[in-house]
């Protein structure tokens, strides 16, 4: 600590943060922490290990919990199924800065590392969607395969190898993200 500042607190001028283990709710899952892109992040992981991997973004202002109906049924359908708190979410980390496109999907890009795997199937809703598509940009061989729920694709900033067919968007209505991870819809980088 530099001499004469003080600590950052976190929450609002007299209240304290909420603890963290609040949002590490019991399910077939297993919580833990896993550092990526100089920060910790929250996860929840369903499924065994060496399966294809599934990375779940959750939109705003949600957190993993979104994800608590599909990570067992990912993990029953044979994925490794891993539902992260962003940056700045649940029992994540939350710095002052970093909450841009490019260092969240750092934070992604990292996250598949930390786990061990060479590449993953990115699943996002809303601003997670958004997110999924800057790491499918930034971070190509990284993404197996990208599925956006609610949220659209069509911004300029889609970049040429994007756009060319490595990705699905949901259907209106219900959604089998099991079924969607799976489908041959979904255009593959390999």
């Amino acid at each position: 600590m530099i001499r004469g500042t003080r600590p950052r607190r976190r929450g609002r001028p007299g209240q304290s943060a909420p603890d963290g283990s609040s949002v590490r709710l019991p399910g077939r899952w297993e919580h833990r922490d896993v550092s990526a892109n100089g920060i910790r992040l929250h996860v929840a992981e369903c499924g065994r290990p060496g399966a294809p991997l599934v990375v779940l973004l959750h939109g705003f202002p949600e957190f993993w919990w979104t994800w608590r109906e599909q990570l067992p049924a990912l993990a029953d359908a044979g994925f490794r199924a891993v539902a992260v708190d962003l940056r700045g979410y649940g029992d994540s980390d939350k710095p002052p800065r970093g909450y841009d496109l490019w260092t969240l999907a750092g934070d992604v890009a990292g996250l598949v590392r930390a786990l061990g795997e060479s590449s993953a199937r990115i699943v996002g809703h809303g601003w997670g969607g958004m997110i999924g598509w800057t790491v499918t940009a930034l971070h190509p061989r990284l993404v197996s395969a990208l599925v956006v729920l609610a949220r659209s694709a069509s911004t300029p900033t889609v970049p040429r190898t994007v756009s060319s067919g490595r990705w699905s968007q949901s259907p209106p209505g219900r959604v089998s993200v099991p079924r969607l991870v799976r489908s041959k819809d979904i255009h593959r980088s390999r």
